[in-house]
């Protein structure tokens, strides 16, 4: 191995100096390095004032601040929507401008060295409810701890300072230190819930500015919103258990007041969050998906009854990060209303059923992106999230998708795909994404090792294939080693290699790139008759089916320009809708109800996104759809495959697939402290990714072992670099 990854440099010399020494002309590596330190100062300073909210400097600040600008127009209501919402939309606004300025294919290998990328790496927890957590994860964990642990002991001081000051009788002190402490667990819960929403936008700008793809975001977002649940209900406890001791528990309860907080629309927000938070739990969510996933609709009624809880001026300080995951639920809900036509559909024997769909050319994704997929003839409701097994090489006006048959929504799209022949019927799919990692991250490293679990092995199909194009094409390409680790429990899915129809013969590149895959059949103890090389040709026919068009090029990770013109017109929407309202409406008519301010609030929000925002969209739409009309031949990429396939059928002899590097061995888990020892010792002291797609359990094992490995810190031993492609909803 070590023989071929230094007989010849995978790029000539040109092109490596080109593409990965790192040097830039000065003006935009300025402008680069400006933009990037402004959006973090913005953002750094704007978590520091929320992290240290309930110190008497904050506070004070805050005074000043609402003193200078509540002349306005917005009254109060703008002066906390500017504190608390308007940077992070800021940010967003600065966000799309670096990424279409400055994004593109950068795999400079110098980023594997630098101290904020091995954070990120390097698993410090494998085990336990989070799951694996790197040290990056591990320090935002610590810092939320400690902003609850502070934030409470300064408000209990506080509180208590203040009730001492009374003189009233002690069960007096007792009720108003209850009311009081839930009203700051209420500030602190308002708090979390503005990065309880930030981690779930899907195509969210915040997200790919720092290149953490929705897949891992879900797992903050789950984090998040235990906290945020554990600080609201101890909210809702706090006030309970003083009314309940004061004998006006059901007074209080149903009372829905004009001037001040609303109780009883605080009681139905809890109910809905206490709803989709037990569903949400993993037993429940893992054994009723549908249960969880229909329950946790509830956060409309969460959010609406939130503002019509606390009011307008209240509620604007969480309003900048749901303003976000509204825009980006619109462009969803938009993108989602597309037909998409599926080019072929097949079930392969390996119990897994491989979807093409069309897209358009303009359409970008990488080898590591993922979409959701609904069909409307199994549930309107229903989208699931499948990673791409095709390569954005493959083909520009496709992609695929292999979907393992689990469940009760697989088993029944497989019944239909294997029946289409003789009861021909109808699959309308529909698309949402795709999303993703914003640079291919396996193209970082020289050194390679895919694990994989079961079905985990499609991203890695796309990987393989992604990098044996750029290789055959020339592009940049960093891999030269590659490893894959398969854990099947049958030989059968050993035949899924067979996806990838590769037509360019294995010599004319074998001395750039070393390939083996290492295959674990664990619940055979031998080779079956067919030794689990189940040809590709013995899938069920493929079936064309077209319903529709290709998918919309409507995704936040689409058009940068685009996107960022929505965003920007969407938000100067909602702040011309509102003060409209403000002048013409509330001031006019004298509307002072809290909770009805709350709605005509939220109202605006959604109507800036609809109505402003829909506009923009819908040139959006128009404008790609022309784009797309223009250059679109869905059926060229099958006549150029054809062609390929005559050229080289002269050549079957010399052709090679993948599983010709495949070793099996039966009745045997990997063992991957020997794995990574061996592959250590033939590559010596350099960087490995490590990229893992798999249950939990395989997740924590390879964690683990690349733990110990790099805190053995032997002379010569290689750095692992840990990363994570599953999908765990």
């Amino acid at each position: 191995m070590a023989e071929l990854s230094t007989n010849r440099p995978l790029l000539s010399e040109e092109l490596q100096e080109k593409d990965y020494s790192g040097k830039t002309p000065l003006l935009p590596s300025l402008s680069k390095w400006v933009l990037k330190s402004l959006i973090w100062a913005l953002f750094l300073t704007w978590a520091v004032a929320i992290f240290f909210y309930s110190s008497e400097f904050v506070k004070d600040l805050q005074k000043k601040w609402i003193n200078l600008t509540q002349g306005t127009v917005f009254g109060i209501t703008g002066s906390i929507f500017l504190a608390f919402s308007a940077p992070i939309l800021v940010v967003a606004f600065l966000a799309f401008i670096y990424v279409a300025a400055f994004s593109g294919d950068n795999f400079k290998k110098k980023n594997l060295k630098s101290w904020w990328f091995r954070l990120w790496t390097f698993p410090v927890l494998v085990d336990g409810p989070f799951g694996v957590v790197s040290a990056a994860e591990f320090f935002g964990i610590l810092l939320f701890v400690i902003y609850v642990i502070w934030t409470i002991t300064a408000y209990t001081l506080e509180t208590s300072s203040l009730i001492s000051k009374f003189s009233l009788p002690s069960m007096q002190k007792w009720y108003l230190m209850l009311e009081l402490t839930g009203l700051r667990f209420g500030s602190i819960g308002l708090f979390c819930m503005i990065f309880l929403f930030l981690p779930v936008a899907r195509g969210s700008i915040l997200l790919r500015l720092i290149d953490i793809p929705f897949e891992h975001a879900t797992r903050y977002h789950v984090w998040l919103g235990h906290l945020t649940m554990i600080i609201f209900t101890l909210h809702g406890l706090c006030y309970m258990i003083s009314w309940s001791l004061q004998h006006r528990f059901k007074q209080e309860m149903l009372d829905w007041k004009d001037i001040g907080v609303a109780n009883l629309p605080g009681v139905i927000s809890l109910i809905a969050g206490l709803l989709m938070w037990v569903t949400s739990l993993h037993p429940v969510r893992k054994n009723y998906f549908e249960l969880f996933f229909y329950t946790h609709q509830l956060y409309v009624i969460f959010v609406v009854f939130l503002a019509l809880h606390v009011g307008d001026f209240i509620f604007s300080i969480a309003a900048g990060a749901i303003f976000l995951f509204i825009l980006d639920r619109f462009v969803r809900f938009c993108q989602s209303r597309t037909k998409v036509d599926i080019v072929s559909a097949a079930c392969r024997p390996c119990g897994t059923v491989e979807l093409i769909l069309s897209k358009p050319a303009n359409l970008r994704y990488n080898a590591l992106s993922f979409i959701f997929l609904q069909v409307r003839e199994l549930s309107w409701l229903q989208w699931h999230p499948f990673s791409v097994s095709s390569s954005p090489l493959d083909g520009k006006y496709h992609l695929s998708v292999l979907i393992k048959v689990l469940g009760t929504w697989t088993s029944k799209l497989q019944d239909i795909i294997s029946n289409f022949t003789e009861n021909p019927g109808k699959i309308t799919a529909s698309v949402e994404g795709p999303y993703g990692h914003e640079s291919p991250y396996h193209l970082m490293y020289e050194n390679l090792i895919l694990v994989a679990g079961g079905i985990g092995v499609s991203p890695f199909l796309a990987i393989l294939s992604d990098i044996l194009h750029r290789i055959s094409e020339g592009k940049p390409c960093l891999p030269k080693n590659i490893l894959v680790v398969w854990a099947v429990k049958k030989s059968k899915e050993l035949s899924l290699l067979s996806a990838v129809d590769f037509q360019t013969s294995w010599h004319s590149f074998s001395d750039k790139l070393h390939l083996d895959i290492q295959s674990y059949v664990t619940q055979e103890s031998e080779p079956s008759l067919e030794e689990g090389k189940v040809d590709g040709s013995m899938k069920s026919p493929s079936i064309f089916i077209t319903n529709g068009s290709s998918m919309s090029c409507l995704v936040g990770t689409g058009n940068n320009i685009w996107a960022g013109i929505y965003v920007v017109v969407s938000t100067l929407g909602f702040i011309i809708l509102f003060g409209m309202v403000e002048v013409y409406y509330i001031q006019h008519f004298n509307i002072y109800a809290w909770w009805y301010r709350g709605l005509l609030f939220i109202l605006c929000m959604v109507a800036g996104v609809v109505v402003f925002g829909g506009i923009v969209v819908f040139l959006w739409h128009k404008l790609e759809n022309r784009s797309s009309s223009y250059e679109e031949c869905p059926f060229d990429d099958e006549k150029s495959s054809g062609r390929r396939k005559e050229q080289t059928a002269d050549n079957e002899t010399t052709k090679t697939d993948l599983a010709s590097f495949q070793t099996i061995q039966y009745g045997y888990r990997p063992d991957f402290r020997a794995i990574f020892d061996s592959f250590s010792e033939q590559i010596g002291r350099t960087d490995v990714g490590i990229i893992v797609c798999g249950p939990p359990s395989l997740q924590s094992s390879v964690a683990r072992e690349c733990r110990s490995q790099n805190l053995r810190g032997r002379r010569n031993n290689s750095v692992f670099h840990f990363n994570s492609h599953s999908f765990d909803l």
